[in-house]
């Protein structure tokens, strides 16, 4: 609709689920239905009743912005409905995201949550904490945890990128900008539309507004000794899971080399 207010010249909008019968009529209600065409089905099986389009609008992030792998279907419909020759007039929006890691100091939740299970009422049951561990936790960090710089590790350009693009393994250096300790890494992404009359960005960043994206934050096995200057160095691997492609597996390896801490890992995580 607010497609339609802007002046397209006619709407196509996809989804696969029942929701779409309320958006029928929602459309309906705000005279809206000689502009707008609903179509119920998944991107990837069905026909659009013109050859191509120039615009491309979808809301496909998730947390740590690919998962559940929605993108996939977006780059189906941009790769079907935006021919080459056509491709270069065509808008993708977003048309840009980036994703940020950036480290923090995370000791009361991460005694309450995860260390808890090394004594629970006097009993071990340290084997919880490596399943805790093993999940990402999402939620909303306070800036004022964060212990180092941010480090853009990937950029996804949606005019060029492929399904072959979203899965990567990519360096990083995290400098500290105060003494602390590190307890997580974590990852946010930003998201821009360069291509719209007037650039509009967004951020899911600590630093930024509140968005339900909140942060993704991976906790590290040791926990690491830090002061301003020294610099955490590693690399990250993002794929979806071979056996639901919907999850995301991760690996964090890194290593530290402070003068109160020296420290090398590789950790494995699965979003889901």
């Amino acid at each position: 609709m607010f497609a339609a207010k802007a002046g397209a010249k006619h709407v196509y909008a996809i989804d696969c689920s029942s929701i779409i019968e309320q958006a029928r009529q929602i459309v309906s209600d705000n005279n809206l239905a000689s502009k707008i065409t609903l179509i119920r089905g998944k991107v990837e099986e069905l026909e659009l009743p013109v050859k191509n389009v120039d615009i491309i609008i979808s809301e496909w992030m998730g947390y740590a912005l690919l998962y559940e792998s929605m993108l996939p279907s977006v780059l189906h419909a941009r790769d079907k409905w935006m021919s080459p020759a056509e491709r270069p007039k065509g808008i993708m929006m977003p048309d840009r995201c980036t994703i940020v890691l950036s480290a923090i100091e995370d000791q009361d939740y991460k005694a309450e949550k995860i260390d808890w299970w090394e004594n629970v009422y006097g009993f071990d049951m340290s084997c919880i904490k490596k399943m805790a561990t093993l999940e990402p936790l999402v939620d909303t960090v306070d800036p004022n945890q964060v212990v180092t710089d941010f480090d853009t590790i990937a950029i996804i350009d949606t005019q060029t990128c492929t399904k072959a693009d979203l899965a990567f393994t990519v360096p990083f250096t995290l400098t500290c900008n105060r003494d602390d300790y590190i307890h997580a890494i974590v990852c946010h992404f930003d998201n821009f539309f360069g291509s719209s009359h007037t650039a509009v960005e967004f951020s899911t960043g600590p630093h930024a507004q509140y968005t339900h994206w909140k942060q993704t934050v991976f906790y590290l096995n040791e926990t690491l000794t830090v002061k301003a200057g020294e610099v955490l160095k590693g690399t990250l691997m993002c794929k979806p899971n071979e056996k639901n492609p919907r999850d995301l597996d991760f690996e964090i390896e890194y290593e530290f080399n402070g003068e109160l801490c020296q420290a090398s890992s590789k950790m494995a995580y699965r979003m889901r």
